[in-house]
């Protein structure tokens, strides 16, 4: 199915700002679909013109019209008069008859979208009437709310810009309960949802008739140290905006939508949302977060610790190979060190890994050179890996610099040490390339510490494999495939 964007493109070109407001109006109008109990459907008249279907909406609150979607399509030959002449005379226009569909009536309305005092497309209210009966008060004061904000559509006054139509988690929706409120921010009907709401809060009796600025604040404790400065706004109605209202335990999602009528703001609706238990799972996630970074940075400040300790005691060994089996235990810690470092800044189990291996082979080529001028770069991006992978893997290519510069350069005043990386989603091939001596002939890639280390983590923790090459330029190249795990994979395991 084509975007809105790219039908308006194809159809009918509009100025970049007319574009905007029809993304806007799209972004918020299934608040007016759920209070009108009716689909809509955004016509564009084309060049040619007819008129094609950019978008539609279908009503959480009641039957839709459209069970199949119209996105793309020309608009039906009985509605195009309607729709042309609502664009032309810049007004509402409402079916004397009902349209049947099947085996169902439909009554039609046709609203233009104006913008800066131009009508620019149109919008088709249809309410499904095969369920119809005598409507409750709650559907009255719906479509009387409804009513309004199609008013507003065709003067120009709705969608706002500054309206709160992202995604943010505990965004109040029609069902979850509806307060109208008058120019002064009066209470003239609440939902039973909406009142419950406020009876959770604290609020005792009935809302209407009341200002529920000061329902509310006789409700927030005057210790209160903070209090949202949106929140008389959104309360008595005079800004599109949202806030949260939080006493005693309980938190209100909660959103105005200000009513106007030829630019004089005549009220407001009211969507409350009770978020109490949303708001407290949020917390909860927030302090395990920081809980778990904490711990982090503890491992990391012990790692460092026992690095130290390692550091100290191989200047006291007098066999050069206890001192070196030291220094590279030491250097191991540090690395693992460096992973819980990373990790103890990130609000996720998953580590930048570009920046910790480039420290870390620095570290590994510095430390291993001995007096050698090694210059170490990376080319590629490791990306993001999770705390399962990173410290395997650090360890890996730590051992692997740290070879190279120990093996491949002996009796040499400088070198290189390159590492390639290729990443495709979660599959990855590093190779660590120098220009060194190369393989010992009939050595093979060697049976030490270091290499027993690195085919274990490979085969073992990285689930990959690992091969010994010489180049054909002089030096050796270590290619290493492994699958990263990805965070559906962490999830199974824990």
């Amino acid at each position: 199915m084509s975007t809105l964007s790219v039908l308006v493109e194809r159809h009918g070109p509009l100025p970049p700002a007319d574009l905007e407001w029809l993304h806007l109006l799209v972004g918020d109008w299934q608040v007016v679909s759920d209070l009108a109990f009716a689909d809509l459907v955004l016509w564009l008249p084309t060049t040619d013109g007819d008129f094609v279907a950019i978008a539609q909406c279908r009503p959480s609150t009641g039957a839709t019209v459209h069970y199949d979607d119209v996105v793309g399509s020309r608009a039906p030959e009985g509605q195009r008069p309607q729709l042309q002449r609502s664009l032309d005379e810049r007004r509402q226009l409402r079916s004397r008859e009902p349209r049947w569909f099947g085996s169902y009536a439909v009554r039609e309305e046709a609203i233009p979208v104006v913008r800066d005092g131009r009508p620019i497309a149109v919008i088709a209210r249809q309410t499904n009437l095969g369920g119809a009966r005598t409507p409750s008060r709650l559907e009255l004061n719906y479509v009387e709310a409804a009513d309004d904000i199609f008013g507003m559509i065709a003067s120009g006054d709705f969608p706002a810009a500054d309206a709160p139509t992202g995604p943010r988690r505990g965004a109040p929706r029609v069902g979850d309960g509806l307060v109208r409120l008058n120019s002064e921010g009066e209470v003239l009907y609440a939902s039973p949802n909406a009142l419950s709401c406020f009876h959770r809060l604290g609020a005792l009796g009935d809302l209407v008739g009341r200002s529920l600025v000061e329902v509310t604040a006789d409700l927030i404790p005057e210790q209160r140290a903070t209090v949202d400065e949106s929140m008389p706004l959104v309360l008595m109605g005079r800004a599109p905006w949202r806030t949260d209202v939080e006493v005693g335990g309980v938190a209100l999602s909660l959103r105005a939508v200000p009513l106007t009528d030829e630019g004089q703001r005549i009220g407001a609706v009211l969507l409350c949302r009770d978020v109490s238990e949303l708001r407290r799972r949020e917390r909860e996630l927030i302090t395990k977060d920081a809980t778990i970074r904490e711990i982090h940075h503890r491992v990391k400040n012990n790692l460092q610790t026992v690095a130290a300790l390692l550091r100290l005691q191989s200047r006291r060994m007098t066999s050069p190979e206890a001192r070196d089996a030291l220094t590279e235990a030491m250097r191991r810690v540090a690395t693992i060190a460096l992973v819980h470092d990373s990790l103890s800044q990130t609000i996720d189990e998953s580590v930048p890994f570009d920046d910790l291996v480039g420290r870390s082979l620095r570290l590994a080529a510095d430390a291993a050179s001995a007096g050698a001028h090694v210059r170490t770069t990376v080319s590629g991006t490791f990306g993001s890996v999770r705390a399962e992978d990173a410290t395997a893997l650090a360890l890996v290519l730590t051992e692997l610099v740290t070879n190279a510069v120990e093996h491949g350069f002996e009796g040499r005043e400088s070198g290189r040490v390159e590492v390639f990386v290729e990443r495709e989603d979660d599959d990855l091939t590093v190779t660590v390339a120098d220009d060194g001596s190369g393989i010992p002939e009939g050595r093979g890639a060697g049976s030490g510490l270091g290499t027993q280390i690195v085919q274990t983590l490979v085969t073992n923790e990285l689930r990959g494999g690992i091969e010994w090459r010489a180049r054909p330029e002089g030096g050796t190249a270590v290619v290493v495939r492994v699958q990263l795990r990805t965070s559906r994979d962490a999830a199974q395991v824990g």
